[in-house]
């Protein structure tokens, strides 16, 4: 049983996505992952991960939210969990 997870970040404020955002990847502590977003804004974090509490930290070109960090419980199966981020405001689903 495994699970593998990839993100996207937006920036709502410009309207198009982040690209180089550097996307850190922990399980208790320790970096499992890490990754920066493409130009698309997209990142692949990590695959064949056991299921578990993973925190994703986020650190966008934000002159305000310059460090985001989620906390998420992965099952079996593979997650993708977006970012959109502006100077106002941050938000967080979870993706398909």
């Amino acid at each position: 049983m495994s699970c593998s997870l990839s993100t996207h970040v937006l920036d709502t404020a410009a309207g198009k996505p982040a690209e180089g955002v550097a996307v850190e990847l922990l399980s208790d502590g320790a970096a499992v992952g890490s990754a920066e977003t493409d130009v698309e804004g997209r990142a692949r974090l990590a695959d064949d991960l056991p299921p578990g509490t993973y925190r994703l930290v986020f650190h966008p070109h934000s002159p305000f939210f310059t460090r985001v960090e989620l906390q998420v419980e992965l099952a079996e199966g593979h997650y993708h969990v977006p970012l959109l981020v502006s100077p106002f405001g941050c938000a967080s689903y979870r993706g398909s």
